[in-house]
């Protein structure tokens, strides 16, 4: 008989210790401020070329425009921030990106659709790359795994409800008063949340653990099997989400209910929100690779359902659970790249990583598009992006390694 008592044990994790722990809530919502935009750029240049005299196509390419180049543009400021640290690459991106859309007002009607396209390519090119940054951040924010394991949950779960504020300011703004006025306070938010990031401590002393030349010797290291795998299956959930927002305009027709268009990925992206509330505050057994096999299967699960049509009740309900997945999905793949990227390259991997799932979310979205008028196969579209997703993982499991959170 053991007279040694059993160890107590670990105490629970709670959001309040998370958000009370030293500049969290800080990061947190100065990212979240400065990451708005990424909501409300796309919707305030597409109401604005409107507005002026633009086609509705040539809005809708410019809002593309934007949105693609500041996918395009994020591995390159990730290793920007590897080499010459954070704040010497967020402030100067901010302020460029703020003074471009402030411009876009001003300089459309003398340029001409060349001048304008320019501009907007240009500020998708210097959005600040605050995503990654923050995800760098944690560690040494929060040396505790358990606390870091319920803030990026956190952090990926509310990113969702951006697009839904986004687009309702936007909204709101150019009905009060017109759509430049969006523009500005969506540079104005753009910058002020950055410079909340850039000057607090953790972000100031953040610093490569590497040199240029090492750097320069663990290249290959980012183009390894796991990585590139994982980044691929990631196109496939982001296929899933562009596409879910071609269909949930074509519910929308089909139903004849113009709200569906913005109440289905509003629902989605509640569904994500609460999933990554409830995943952070559990304690999780087994690995990493495990669980993001497991939300993957669920993920595919969740957008089964819409195959079968449902009514705008059931399809609003369909879609959330999709969406408390993805939270897990995409915040395991986080965890499983950190374990697979040398030091000193970790803002530059999780720039590859978002800019796989958004140009998967591009590529859903055209698809989609091309398809609208066929109902039951752009339902389809989301299974299959996330089945992909599935059986590249699946394929992948090895690769991935056993990344216990």
């Amino acid at each position: 008989m053991s007279l040694t008592a059993p160890p107590a044990p670990a105490p629970r994790i709670t959001y309040g210790a998370v958000l009370g722990s030293p500049y969290v809530t800080r990061l947190l919502g100065g990212t979240l401020a400065s990451r708005l935009p990424n909501g409300m750029a796309p919707v305030a240049i597409l109401l604005w070329a409107t507005t002026n005299g633009g086609s509705i196509a040539f809005g809708g390419l410019l809002s593309a425009l934007y949105g693609l180049s500041s996918a395009l543009a994020q591995p390159v400021k990730g290793r920007l921030m590897d080499r010459h640290g954070q704040t010497a690459v967020h402030l100067p991106a901010a302020l460029l990106n703020a003074s471009l859309l402030v411009t876009l007002p001003l300089a459309g009607p003398y340029g001409g659709p060349g001048l304008t396209t320019a501009i907007v390519a240009a500020a998708g090119l210097t959005t600040p790359a605050l995503e990654a940054g923050l995800r760098a951040l944690w560690p040494s924010v929060l040396p505790d795994h358990r606390l870091r394991h319920a803030a990026l949950a956190l952090d990926t779960g509310t990113q969702g409800l951006l697009y839904i504020v986004g687009p309702l300011l936007v909204a709101t703004l150019a009905s009060a008063y017109n759509p430049s006025v969006a523009l500005a306070v969506t540079a104005a938010l753009g910058l002020t949340g950055t410079t909340v990031v850039a000057f607090a401590p953790p972000s100031r002393r953040w610093c490569p653990t590497l040199s240029a030349q090492e750097q320069a010797r663990t290249a290959h290291r980012l183009s390894s099997p796991g990585l590139m795998l994982l980044f691929i299956s990631l196109a496939g959930i982001g296929f899933a989400i562009g596409a879910m927002n071609v269909w949930a305009i074509t519910m929308a027709g089909y139903h004849e209910q113009e709200l569906l268009a913005g109440i289905l990925p509003a629902a989605f992206s509640t569904g994500s929100f609460f999933g990554g509330l409830l995943y952070g505050r559990r304690r999780w057994i087994g690995t990493t690779t495990d669980r993001l096999i497991g939300a993957g299967t669920l993920f595919l699960a969740g957008w089964l359902p819409l195959v079968a049509l449902p009514g705008p009740y059931g399809a609003t309900a369909a879609v959330v659970v999709p969406g408390v997945f993805l939270t897990v999905v995409v915040a395991c793949a986080y965890v499983t790249t950190d374990s697979l990227t040398p030091a000193g390259r970790t803002s530059e991997a999780y720039a590859w990583l978002i800019l796989a799932i958004g140009t998967g979310q591009s590529v859903g979205t055209a698809l989609a598009g091309r398809l609208a008028e066929q109902p039951l196969t752009t339902a389809a579209l989301p299974a299959a992006g996330a089945a992909f997703a599935l059986v590249v993982l699946l394929a992948a499991r090895r690769r991935l390694g056993p990344a216990a959170a």
